[in-house]
């Protein structure tokens, strides 16, 4: 039993040891074929350098120099968006900062070969984060945002001329909305002024009603005061014998007034007949 146990440790560790040999073995393979890539990238022949480091990934899929260069060997054949993928794939193996900088660089490359001139500022942006002090990458950063400046995304124009337009309708409907209340304030106005036209006739009819209501009031005063002076005028008639006039006598004073002068006259008659008397002779004899 023991010796089974013994010769089955020895079969893991000889299994083992066999796997890591055919592990570095596949590595240094794949290295061969990278060199033989670099090789061929060099001479331009992009195709044939694809080939290469492809064959190296078969070896050893983990190989990060296999893949960075199959990403620059994409990219030199036009195949911007495999490109792009290699590179992103290459970021995720890699803690290196100067390597990741590297890999944003060729990023920021492939997006301006795209023309998408956001994306690449971006890239160039992260580039510059993994590696402030490279200089051709700063550089390619300005011109990027030199052409997004010239070259807005058709996206970005379409929401512009989406803002532009809503702006246009929020004051067209601002406009209507101002025009509608200008109507109404016109049409409110019209009736305001309808009322106070109504208020105003309404005003001159009650005014010439009190007007002729007091026409007729004081022509009826005047008839009343024709009639009371009329009335006063009868009532003196009537008591013309009684209430004498402003330098006249009233009947009953010359009465007294004649009555008074009969009397004088009377007297001075009877004085006159007594003189007369005196002054004749005195008949002794008898008319008989």
């Amino acid at each position: 039993m023991k010796n089974k146990i013994f010769l089955y440790i020895f079969c893991l560790i000889s299994s083992f040891v066999f796997s890591q040999e055919d592990i570095e073995k596949l590595k240094l393979e794949s290295d061969a074929f990278v060199k033989e890539g670099n090789d061929l990238f060099e001479e331009k022949k992009y195709a044939d350098a694809e080939v290469m480091y492809k064959k190296a990934l078969v070896k050893n899929p983990g190989n990060k120099k296999a893949i960075y260069n199959l990403g620059d060997a994409i990219f030199g054949q036009g195949r911007t968006k495999e490109a792009i993928a290699k590179f992103n794939s290459f970021n995720k193996l890699t803690d290196n900062k100067l390597e990741k900088a590297a890999s944003f660089h060729n990023i920021g490359n492939a997006f301006m070969a795209e023309k998408d001139y956001q994306k690449a500022v971006e890239a160039y942006k992260n580039s510059l984060r993994n590696n402030p002090n490279d200089e051709e990458t700063r550089y390619n950063l300005a011109l990027a945002q030199k052409f997004l400046k010239e070259n807005p995304p058709q996206n970005q124009n379409k929401d512009q001329d989406q803002n532009q337009n809503q702006d246009q309708n929020n004051e067209n409907k601002q406009d209507q909305d101002e025009n509608k209340k200008n109507e109404d304030n016109k049409d409110e106005n019209k009736k305001d002024n309808e009322d106070n036209k109504d208020k105003k006739d309404e005003n001159e009819n009650k005014n010439k009603d009190e007007k002729d209501d007091k026409g007729d009031n004081e022509e009826k005063d005047e008839n009343k005061d024709n009639k009371d002076q009329e009335n006063k005028n009868d009532n003196k008639e009537n008591q013309g014998e009684q209430q004498p006039q402003k330098g006249q006598l009233s009947p009953q004073q010359m009465k007294q007034l004649l009555d008074a002068m009969n009397n004088e006259e009377n007297k001075t008659q009877k004085k006159i007949n007594a003189k007369k008397a005196k002054g004749q002779k005195t008949n002794q004899e008898k008319d008989w």
